[in-house]
């Protein structure tokens, strides 16, 4: 299968106001990066106004929602602002799809949602595509769907256009490569983009990425995870980057906004490799 070329996003929030946020979108767009992805948080400003304000300041530059918690909209609502912003953004948007963490229960009572069961939670995404392939008609808004457990990468490989792999932290090269050729194989023939998010690039950890991942660089070293990219050089970064699309056959890569500017000689090297 050829390989696809390189492509980068960077996942940020707008919680520090327009102002930053408008910068941070022409700053990825002047560096390179393909696409500027939004968490989805009712403790952050919504992804539809973000991404719209986003797009509205760019000319190139992707956006997309990374990603859309299931239990904080009906199917059919967040279908409606995901065509919603295919319209606006004249199809500059991606649809990122996933069922929540845990902590989105308490999120969802507070929009008298029920958050529903792993199995509600994913039906909830089979059936936002859905309505979004309904609604787009011939246009086409890109699904992406953070594919964590094997029933999640089924539908991912059934329905998704493009697959970040969700696994833990500490998952294995080998036990990655293994999920991307379940994808594959629920794909059949479809052609699907497999992306990666690296949690940290470089040798420390901020705070607030480890709270939120739960270890610190040393065990991420030690099991040379794959949420993690260092190297002594941007040279060696890229080579490393090399090797997971040859070896996972991973081509679209995601770095907190915290590395926006030290992962940008990366994105120049490979972007559109």
């Amino acid at each position: 299968m050829p390989q696809k070329a390189f492509r980068f996003g960077v996942v940020a929030t707008a919680t520090e106001g327009g102002a930053q946020w408008l910068a941070t979108a022409r700053r990825a767009e002047e560096l390179g990066y393909s696409t500027l992805l939004c968490p989805d948080n009712l403790n952050m400003p919504t992804p539809t106004a973000a991404l719209a304000a986003a797009a509205a300041a760019t000319t190139e530059l992707r956006v997309g929602s990374f990603v859309l918690a299931s239990p904080l909209r009906t199917a059919r609502a967040a279908a409606w602002e995901a065509h919603s912003l295919t319209v606006v953004t004249e199809g500059r948007f991606e649809l990122g799809l996933g069922t929540g963490r845990p902590e989105m229960r308490q999120q969802a009572e507070e929009l008298g949602l029920p958050y529903g069961s792993g199995q509600e939670r994913l039906d909830s995404i089979s059936e936002t595509i859905d309505h979004v392939r309904r609604l787009d008609g011939d246009a086409h808004t890109p699904v992406m769907i953070a594919a964590g457990g094997p029933k999640v990468r089924r539908l991912a490989g059934l329905k998704a256009d493009i697959v970040t792999m969700a696994g833990g932290v500490l998952t294995t090269r080998e036990e990655m490569t293994g999920y991307v050729e379940e994808v594959r194989a629920a794909a059949g023939d479809r052609d699907i983009e497999f992306a990666m998010n690296i949690w940290v690039v470089g040798d420390e950890v901020p705070p607030w990425i480890r709270g939120f991942i739960g270890v610190d660089a040393q065990t991420l070293i030690e099991h040379d995870s794959l949420g993690l990219l260092r190297g002594d050089s941007a040279d060696d970064m890229a080579a490393e980057l090399e090797r997971r699309r040859e070896e996972q056959g991973v081509n679209y890569f995601s770095v907190n906004g915290a590395f926006l500017e030290q992962f940008a000689p990366v994105v120049e090297r490979l972007a559109g490799k």
